[in-house]
């Protein structure tokens, strides 16, 4: 796993099956090679968050990283709620795509894909 870092504090970690399956996105829909991996929350969902995770432009808010050979973005006032998150990719019989383990998360929906803090 790769973890990007930021002031000796661990600010997220994809998983190499997350790294494969970002570059094959990005090669497969031929995404500018400009954009950069969009980490982020909206409000919404079942639980009042929902996880932010496409291609994008980098814009002046955010912090950018490189994992894996992907430039990251997060805008900095989303790190507080995602600061030593997990990004995985299932591709499973049951289970497919990405998944967040989230540790700032008080609790979350069933579909995993959103959560309260």
């Amino acid at each position: 796993m790769e973890v990007l870092e930021k002031s000796d504090t661990k600010v997220l970690t994809l998983t190499p099956g997350a790294i494969k399956q970002l570059h094959k996105i990005k090669e497969e829909q031929n995404i500018d090679p400009s954009h950069g991996i969009r980490v982020g929350v909206k409000g919404g969902g079942c639980s009042g968050f929902s996880y932010v995770l496409g291609f994008d432009q980098q814009k002046e808010k955010d912090d950018v990283y490189e994992i894996g050979g992907l430039k990251v973005l997060m805008e900095k006032a989303h790190a507080i709620y995602l600061l030593g998150m997990e990004i995985d990719w299932l591709d499973g019989l049951n289970n497919r795509g990405f998944t967040f383990t989230n540790p700032n998360a008080k609790e979350t929906c069933g579909c995993g894909t959103s959560f309260s803090a």
